[in-house]
């Protein structure tokens, strides 16, 4: 049987330009194109190890170019920890062929068999010390060619740079002050400006007044268009001003009601929604002795991001540039494109890095902002920033989820059969990903798309609401299925992980209320379930290094959760050691993940170290809050997160499995972590808290319902 053709990796088959993506300038470097985004996840380091690993020449070399729709290749979004799976191997396939085409160039040029050639940081020489470089064949070779498939890239032992922990090159910048954020970078004659937007979920702006804030001194111009109303100025206090002035003489019509934010579940199980089954499986029906039904729930969850969206916008006639800190640069275009009712050539959306936020929040809706308030800067730069108070109220938030699992137990308490079911909006609305925009000034200019309902992402492709909820355990039978809403109160979009936290913490709080009904330890209840050897690794390692599991000491709990991302990507099991006295602590987590090749292990310690602490943050802390009118929830003393000082310290071992096409790491600590957590709680307390967060009232209800 004949072995498949060679394929390109998905990113270079949709841009298969060499050029696109690597060029060598004539002062010795590099030029390193991807379509992917840095947003603190450290890509930009781990796609530069890559390149100067198959183009052997230093690091030093490479400069990472930004991305930008006038000169990157198109890979879509930065999401779903998959730029290393994506541009990575991209980048390895399009270096390597680059390489073997100068090579090809200079045994020409230098009359020696290419096999006899070597590169040394660029400099490619061969036997009598003949030499030349790829910056002297720059001339010669033209890389304007589609990518070939199987181009050989080297083996992982031949790897000098890939598997070593180098210094990010984004943070020296950072350091040392220099303008690398888009909150930072001063374009000349830059303007500022303010949107008007309702307190009231869903209000319509009716009437305004401008008299009071046109006497505002330095206001440059109201721009208003059907609901759309903002401010320009020549600085952020006039813009400040200005839209308080114009704030008091508005007029909102009645807004949409609110869901009741203390009976979520009942909420979200009384919608009209889309129901889909995820997966099933069947076994020879054997009889179980009960039935096991738990409900477990998280809240709407907001990026919260240290930084609020920004970005900036300058008008050229009919052409307009954007500076962005979104995620997905030409997907931005595409719904710009609908909304400006322009060609998509005649808008350029450059990438600049801002604030991480992992998820879909409002760097997307502030950049159709200062694109629609730039219309009235006469030519000149328009910067937009968004307060606190917007980007609690108006951004995109994680979708609230309910989640019922019924276990089916026979008379030894062994698992026979299993049923998951997600009630839950659905977990992605990004742009450029529908025939309407999903910006939130669409919705409000004089000719209003409607709002987009979110769906979710393909299975194929992760799922969304149903990330997760396939069990990767072992069981005889099970039958998931999701029920995504079709009515959007609140409006929900991409966070981190999807769906993928709220299912990890109902499947592993599940798994181990029946270990302990079975009075088994919940290591190896798991264990015992899992036929996947680096599952069975990352779950012996978490533990070993944990030194699972200690002597039982008073107000001290230890829990343990488990995922494969996606089950496809990156496996991950954590340990959390809590102390429960006055509120839950978290002493230590311990954690041991598998992405295959790790590219940079220092970089996959801080996302899995910045994952596990986020989700800490989730489960203790976080909830969006609401009354029946608008979001409550819109200042740090509302919506708290976790403090340096309550962070946990993090401890992570990486399986180093080099021979395995690498996974990105950004996302597989949380749904872990947060498990471990819930279920350390219940180790140190007695009592099992099935609603996030976990907080002080959650216990006590707790403890009267076990009461």
């Amino acid at each position: 049987m004949s072995s498949p053709a060679p394929k390109l990796p998905v990113s270079l088959a949709a841009n298969p330009r060499l050029s696109s993506w690597v060029r060598f300038s004539g002062d010795g470097h590099v030029a390193i194109s991807p379509g992917k985004v840095e947003i603190g996840q450290g890509i930009v380091t781990a796609l530069a190890q890559i390149a100067a690993d198959e183009l052997d020449v230093d690091i030093g070399r490479i400069e990472m170019i930004r991305a930008s729709t006038a000169a990157s290749p198109n890979e879509g979004v930065t999401s779903g920890s998959l730029s290393i799976q994506q541009s990575g191997r991209a980048f390895r396939h399009v270096c390597a062929e680059v390489r073997q085409r100068f090579l090809a160039a200079a045994s020409e040029r230098l009359g020696v068999d290419a096999s006899l050639l070597s590169i040394n940081d660029g400099t490619i020489s061969g036997p009598g010390n003949v030499r030349t470089s790829y910056w002297e064949l720059a001339g010669e070779v033209s890389l304007d060619h589609d990518a070939a498939p199987g181009a050989t890239a080297k083996l992982a032992t031949m790897r000098a740079v890939a598997g070593h922990s180098i210094q990010r090159v984004d943070i020296p910048d950072k350091v040392f002050a220099q303008p690398r954020f888009i909150h930072d970078r001063a374009l000349p004659g830059l303007l500022h400006g303010r949107v008007l937007r309702p307190d009231i979920s869903a209000a319509r702006l009716i009437a305004l007044d401008e008299t009071a804030a046109r006497a505002v001194a330095g206001l440059i111009a109201i721009a208003r268009d059907g609901g759309f109303a903002g401010v320009v100025a020549d600085s952020e206090v006039a813009a400040e001003a200005a839209l308080k002035a114009l704030r008091k003489s508005a007029t909102w019509s009645a807004g949409e009601p609110l869901p009741d934010e203390d009976d979520l579940a009942g909420f979200l199980k009384s919608q009209p929604v889309e129901t889909t089954v995820i997966d099933t499986r069947t076994a020879t029906r054997r009889e179980h002795a009960r039935t096991l039904r738990r409900q477990y729930t998280r809240p709407y969850i907001a990026h919260a991001s240290i930084a609020p969206s920004c970005a900036m916008a300058r008008w050229n006639g009919d052409r307009v540039h954007v500076w962005t800190h979104s995620q997905g640069v030409y997907l931005l275009r595409a719904d710009l494109a609908i909304v400006l009712k322009l060609p998509t050539e005649n808008i350029v959306v450059e990438h600049m890095e801002g604030a991480g936020c992992y998820g879909h929040n409002a760097a997307d809706d502030v950049a159709l902002d200062a694109v629609l308030l730039a219309k009235a800067a006469g030519g000149r730069p328009v910067r937009v920033q968004w307060s606190r108070h917007d980007e609690m109220s108006h951004a995109p938030f994680g979708a609230a989820m309910a989640i019922e699992i019924e276990a089916d137990l026979d008379a030894d308490n062994e698992i026979v059969g299993w049923r998951h079911a997600i009630w839950s909006n659905g977990h992605a609305a990004r742009p450029g990903r529908a025939g309407q925009p999903a910006l939130l000034a669409a919705t409000e200019i004089a000719n209003p798309y409607p709002r987009m309902i979110s769906t979710n992402p393909p299975a194929a492709n992760g799922g969304g609401g149903d990330r997760n909820s396939v069990p990767l355990y072992d069981l005889p039978a099970w039958t998931i299925t999701s029920h995504r809403l079709l009515t959007m109160p609140v409006r929900t979009s991409a966070l981190r992980t999807l769906g993928g936290q709220g299912n990890v913490f109902a499947i592993e709080s599940m798994l181990d209320e029946i270990a302990a009904l079975r009075g088994e330890d919940p290591i190896a209840f798991r264990l015992r379930h899992l036929r996947d050897e680096r599952a069975r690794d990352v779950i012996s390692a978490a533990a070993r290094r944990a030194q699972w599991k200690p002597q039982k000491q008073a107000g001290i709990g230890h829990g343990v959760g488990f995922a494969r991302y996606k089950n496809t990507g990156a496996y991950c099991a954590a340990i959390a050691e809590i102390e429960g006295a006055d509120d839950i602590r978290v002493k230590r987590l311990t954690l041991a993940v598998d992405v295959g090749e790790a590219i940079n292990p220092d970089g996959v310690i801080n996302q899995i170290e910045g994952g596990a602490i986020q989700a800490t943050s989730w489960v203790l802390k976080e909830r969006v809050r609401f009354d029946r009118s608008r979001i409550t929830s819109t200042s740090w003393t509302d919506y708290p997160i976790l403090t340096f000082s309550e962070a946990p310290a993090v401890d992570v071992e990486i399986i180093q499995r080099s021979e395995i096409e690498p996974v990105g790491a950004g996302e597989a600590a949380l749904g872990p972590v947060t498990a471990a957590i819930a279920n350390a709680v219940f180790d140190c307390l007695g009592v099992r808290v099935r609603d996030l967060p976990i907080t002080r009232d959650r216990i006590i209800a707790a403890m009267e319902l076990a009461s």
